[in-house]
């Protein structure tokens, strides 16, 4: 039975650690590459400035990415986050083990993921998360979808509603000078 915006805000409210696919997710889903195989790809700032908030706030974030991309741990160092797994074959074990590592429960944790790889670790976490064209099996797994595309600022839009469940957007806004 899907949840309604009360229900999921009351789960939000809750969570320490937000955990993001990258390619799909964090990204467009192409994947580029040069005429020596080097693979770039774009991300959106505003994701990343998200992502940011939510540390900058103590709700750790994560990178669980079954790909081994030197683009995704460059994107990390950019944005100082100190949990990336990349190349990891099993996103629900690597999730689990981060909890433990962090002292937490996986019903503190959020997943964003767009497609099957995402699922098993997604069933572990309160919030299972999805952007708004993830492919369409993940919908009926998810409690949260989002209205926006991946890479276009699918997991800002997460952040903010993790964010604003907490009640931590009154303080950002009036740090950055904007009265709320």
């Amino acid at each position: 039975m899907p949840l309604n915006i009360s229900q999921l805000q009351e789960l939000a409210k809750n969570i320490r650690l937000v955990c993001f696919d990258v390619d799909g997710t964090l990204t467009d889903g192409r994947l580029y590459f040069d005429s020596e195989g080097r693979e770039s790809k774009a991300f959106n700032v505003h994701d990343g400035q998200g992502l940011r908030l939510l540390e900058d706030n103590g709700i750790a974030v994560a990178f669980i990415t079954a790909r081994a991309s030197e683009s995704a741990k460059a994107r990390a160092r950019d944005l100082r986050l100190s949990h990336v797994f990349i190349g990891v074959k099993d996103k629900a074990a690597c999730l689990q083990a981060l909890c433990e590592q962090l002292s937490i429960t996986t019903q503190q944790a959020a997943f964003m993921g767009d497609d099957v790889p995402d699922l098993a670790a997604m069933k572990l976490c309160a919030l299972a998360c999805v952007p708004s064209n993830a492919h369409p099996w993940m919908f009926d797994h998810a409690n949260w979808a989002g209205s926006k595309k991946s890479g276009e600022g699918a997991a800002r839009e997460l952040c903010d509603f993790i964010l604003e469940s907490q009640g931590l957007m009154p303080a950002i806004l009036k740090k950055w000078g904007v009265m709320a």
